[in-house]
């Protein structure tokens, strides 16, 4: 399966997972969709420092907002966990096919 990307969205994708606290935001999504005050009990963090974590991996594409009422629920995202995937099985793969040479020869 093929999956279109960008070199954009794709370097956009790595820098949001470069931040310990976005990884841990991701670890807790991973089990269940959850809204701003259980995350933020969750990661023992105030809302404004969370919701600038999450306003990069939401510009990254990899968690979901959905709002009900006045709260807002998070999940991931997995179709774009599938090209960040994508995209290094295909380094790992292209790399093993080709034949490798020295610039000087």
């Amino acid at each position: 399966m093929i999956i279109p990307t960008t070199p954009h969205l794709i370097a956009e994708g790595f820098h949001a997972l470069s931040e310990p606290i976005r990884i841990r935001v991701i670890e807790l999504l991973r089990q269940r969709e959850l809204c701003v005050c259980d995350l933020c009990d969750a990661l023992e963090i105030s809302q404004s420092k969370l919701s600038f974590h999450l306003k990069n991996l939401k510009e990254a594409n990899l968690v979901n907002a959905r709002q009900e009422g006045r709260w807002i629920y998070y999940s991931l995202n997995l179709p774009q966990f599938q090209v960040l995937e994508l995209y290094l099985a295909n380094i790992r793969h292209n790399s093993v096919l080709l034949p490798t040479r020295s610039c000087c020869e």
